[in-house]
């Protein structure tokens, strides 16, 4: 019987942007790739830079190039302390310039969509999956993606395809994870993503 062709998976990290002149979304990525998935997985990794022209761009030729069995963006948060699970993303409300100075057309991300989009991944059974097992970081789930790159990069995923999308936020590097411990989250994370993903 012939083996079963492998699960492509793509993982996104972003790039140098205000005080964060060292990412640790796109650290964590990179550390992620160095860990085992499994070996039905084949695992992919981008940068976006943080600006929206990029994102617009970059995002649906990931999805074109590669036809993820899923796609996780993972970014960094001020105010995360935790694997922060995104469970939707918005498409209005992007004020705030990029790291080139612009914002996208009418503050939109995909114009004459709907206002939000949910990922039909439940990020409850994420979050669950990955207090449960034994490993020293700790998962919660969040509604608000915060109206900057990172949502807006979500939401033009989930428009491509919301049953294979999700969105995880990091906290700054050591505050209070190192490299290897969110991406160990990272891993946990994709890995039960997968069981929902058809």
């Amino acid at each position: 019987m012939p083996a079963e062709a492998p699960q492509t998976v793509v993982a996104t990290g972003f790039g140098p942007f205000g005080i964060y002149d060292v990412n640790s979304s796109w650290v964590a990525v990179q550390e992620l790739s160095k860990r085992p998935l499994g070996d039905d997985i084949d695992l992919h990794i981008e940068e976006i830079s943080v600006d929206y022209k990029t994102a617009s761009e970059l995002v649906p030729e990931l999805w074109k190039k590669y036809n993820p069995k899923l796609i996780v963006h993972v970014g960094v948060s001020g105010i995360a302390s935790k694997i922060t699970l995104e469970q939707k993303a918005h498409n209005e409300g992007y004020d705030k310039c990029d790291v080139k100075g612009c914002c996208p057309e009418n503050h939109c991300c995909v114009l004459g969509d709907e206002g939000c989009r949910v990922s039909g991944i439940d990020m409850q059974l994420v979050c669950r999956d990955i207090n449960e097992a034994s490993s020293d970081v700790e998962a919660e789930v969040s509604q608000d993606a915060g109206r900057y790159l990172c949502d807006f990069t979500y939401f033009k995923s989930l428009s491509i395809d919301k049953s294979r999308a999700a969105f995880i936020h990091v906290p700054p590097l050591n505050t209070p994870y190192t490299a290897e411990q969110l991406a160990e989250g990272l891993r946990l994370a994709i890995l039960a993503m997968l069981k929902q993903v058809s």
